[in-house]
This record gives structure tokens, C-alpha cells and sequence, in this order.
């Protein structure tokens, strides 16, 4: 089969048997006719981590956008998995292929002046004022995913130790650090936590139920309101935040990368171009030469 038929092939079992939406297919299909142009006479079957390194550089050398790069790169990886899936080839070569930095737009950061805001935002003369305090003191003090946050169960949270026990990714247990002011926050919402009906949960509805992704989302985007923050706010800026105000304190890089639950360190490097980035910025604001 020629290269060609290959894609084709990987593009049928794409809309076929995964029900990929038609718009991503032909996307695929643009930038998977720009790798097959790139590897001229080289066999698909053949291809190897310098052939896929190569396109990469090309891709950058066109100045794609992050986002159409990123989809690009994905195309690829995508039918060199198809190729193994169909028992055509035995080696993948974008398995040693990272995805190049200069691809992933540095996430967004809270300063601590408007995390202060945010935090200071629920009414806590209410229970619900108190669960909302206690949710976004944890989320800021450990760092933790949105699912991870919702998670969280009684059995799980040692105010005494100040440490919470959370199911990441993979289903991969960790044990964070919970600073004073969480473990307060959390201990006065315990008081007033509303039990409607039996539950392991600690943060629950106003149902008495666990809360929903959806439902923080909604309480995190109206207290972000309330704090005057502009920035898109979402529970992963918190999660950057906790990060990058880590380093910036002089944290141990491998240490944020446990608190995180990242099995790549690469993936925490980010934070630190987050740093530099910043420090840029405060340089051009201040230095009279800058």
C-alpha cells in the first residue's frame, strides 16, 4: 500500500469506527497530506523519530499556530498508532517525539494579590459561604485537580497531619500538603456541612449530593466575578497558580512535580518559562531602560 492508501485508511477508521466529527477528519486529512509531501519517497512503514523531528521543524518553520501544530503533530502520532494497530509495523517513531515547547502557550497565572480576592470572595456567614471558602482554599493550597478536588473524601483529609489523600490520573493515589489556612477553612466548614442523605464525600451539593465538575466551575467563575479578576478563570489557573508561586518561592522543581501528580517533569518545567516570563515583565515595567 502507498503511503496514500495508508492515510486513507487511518482516516475511514477514524470516522468509522471512532466517530470522529467530519471537520477534524479533513483537518487530519490537510495535515496529514503536508507529512506525506514531507517524507517525499520514505515508506510510511519506515518512517523513523528523524523523519517525524524533521516535519516538526517544518511545521515551525511555517509559522503555524500552536493549536493547528498541535493538531498536526497529533495527526501524525495518530497514524503511526494506526499503523501498529494493524500490525503493518512494529515501531511508533513519534513515541520518543515530544511535542516542542514552543507549541504550548504558557498557562495562565493568578498574582497573589488576586488570588488573596478570590479567597476573601464567600460570605461566610452562610454554610454554603463556608463550603465555597473551604473548596477554593484547598484548590489553592494543594494544587489539585478539578476532578480530584470534587473527589476528595473525609476518610482522605488528616486536618492534624495537614495532609489530603486524592485519586489522580490513572487512578494513581497521592498524598498533597494542606497549609493552615485550608485545614481552618476546612475544619469550620465541617461544622456547618449540611448531610442530607449518607456520603463519604467532602464537599457536597446543595442537594447533598457530590458536587458536579460543571457545578465548581460555576462557583468558582461567580466568586472570580465578585473579586474583580478579568483574567479566564478556571479551576487549572488556580492549579498554575499553586505551581508558579512554589518556584517562584524557591520550591524544589521535582517536589511541585509530586504535589502536581505529574509522571513527566517535563511537564512541570513549564512553570518555570511561566517565571522568566514574568520576571520580563516586571523588568519592562520598572527598569527605566528597559
Amino acid at each position: 500500500m502507498s503511503n496514500q492508501d495508508w492515510i486513507d485508511q487511518f482516516l475511514k477508521y477514524l470516522r468509522i469506527e471512532k466517530g470522529v466529527a467530519e471537520n477534524t477528519i479533513q483537518a487530519y486529512r490537510h495535515d496529514l497530506a503536508m507529512y506525506r509531501e514531507h517524507l517525499g519517497s520514505t515508506d510510511l512503514l519506515h518512517a523513523g523519530a528523524s523523519d517525524v523531528s524533521s516535519f516538526l521543524k517544518f511545521l515551525y518553520a511555517r509559522k503555524l499556530k500552536p493549536r493547528s501544530a498541535t493538531r498536526a503533530f497529533a495527526a501524525v502520532r495518530g497514524l503511526h498508532r494506526f499503523l501498529i494497530l494493524e500490525k503493518a509495523t512494529l515501531e511508533n517513531p513519534t513515541s520518543n517525539v515530544e511535542q516542542p515547547r514552543w507549541w504550548k502557550p504558557l498557562p495562565n497565572v493568578l498574582v497573589l494579590e488576586e488570588v488573596d480576592k478570590l479567597l476573601a470572595s464567600p460570605k461566610t456567614d452562610s454554610p454554603k459561604g463556608l463550603r465555597d471558602r473551604a473548596m477554593l482554599e484547598v484548590l489553592y493550597a494543594t494544587g489539585l485537580r478539578v476532578s480530584e478536588l470534587i473527589g476528595l473524601k473525609l476518610d482522605g483529609v488528616n486536618l492534624e497531619a495537614g495532609f489530603v489523600r486524592c485519586m489522580g490520573k490513572g487512578s494513581k493515589e497521592r498524598i498533597v500538603p494542606l497549609g493552615d489556612s485550608a485545614a481552618e477553612a476546612v475544619a469550620v466548614y465541617l461544622k456547618s456541612r449540611q448531610v442530607r442523605k449518607p456520603t463519604n464525600y467532602l464537599f457536597l451539593s446543595n442537594r447533598g449530593d457530590k458536587l458536579s465538575r460543571m457545578g465548581f466551575w460555576k462557583i468558582l467563575k461567580g466568586y472570580g466575578i465578585q473579586a474583580g479578576i478579568r483574567k479566564k478563570l478556571t479551576p487549572h489557573v488556580l492549579r498554575h497558580s499553586f505551581a508558579t508561586h512554589l518556584l517562584e518561592r524557591g520550591a524544589d522543581l521535582r517536589a511541585v512535580q509530586t504535589m502536581l501528580g505529574h509522571s513527566n517533569i517535563s511537564t512541570t518545567e513549564i512553570y518555570t518559562h511561566v517565571m522568566r516570563e514574568r520576571l520580563k515583565e516586571i523588568y519592562k515595567s520598572y527598569h527605566p531602560r528597559a
